[in-house]
């Protein structure tokens, strides 16, 4: 294939997928849910189906798990193995992301930022606007976490020096 047929076919599938929103969500859902498949085969060191020697263990269906991409949320069939050992590292990585997430909508509460902005933004940033239940109690977690921190008790004294600028 020449170059200008590959770019050409590329930019075909760019089209397609810009066109459609939905299409593009569907394929990300598709390459997910494939990756969950192929790390279920490893880690049973057979894929479904198969009768081996090498297996270490057998499938024991799906329960269903929502991952919020940019894309919007993924409904995806994590698969199951009879001893409950198998996990997965692709919901910890986003995870982190969620934990950073968390941590600047904790930032923005304290800079003062509305509900409404800060729902706005998350929707923006991540394509799934956060309820403002959901930000109150985030809000709520920190306010908690914020008044232990400040009635924590003091050990040892600590010097200070108030300044007044009159």
């Amino acid at each position: 294939m020449t170059k200008t047929e590959s770019k050409t076919a590329s930019a075909a599938v760019k089209d397609i997928l810009l066109s459609d929103p939905a299409g593009l969500h569907d394929v990300i859902r598709a390459v997910m849910q494939e990756v969950l498949e192929a790390q279920m085969d490893e880690a049973l060191g057979a894929s479904k189906g198969e009768r081996t020697p090498e297996r270490l263990g057998y499938r024991s269906g799906y329960y269903g798990r929502t991952l919020v991409t940019r894309v919007g949320k993924l409904e995806l069939r994590v698969p199951q193995d009879r001893a409950g050992r198998f996990s997965t590292e692709l919901f910890e990585r986003y995870q982190r992301s969620e934990r950073a997430l968390v941590a600047t909508l904790a930032e923005m509460y304290v800079q003062g930022v509305s509900t409404r902005k800060v729902r706005a933004i998350t929707e923006e940033l991540c394509g799934h606007a956060f309820s403002a239940s959901s930000i109150s109690a985030i809000n709520k977690r920190l306010d908690e976490s914020l008044k232990a921190f400040a009635e924590r008790p003091l050990h040892e004294p600590f010097p200070y020096l108030i300044l007044d600028a009159r």
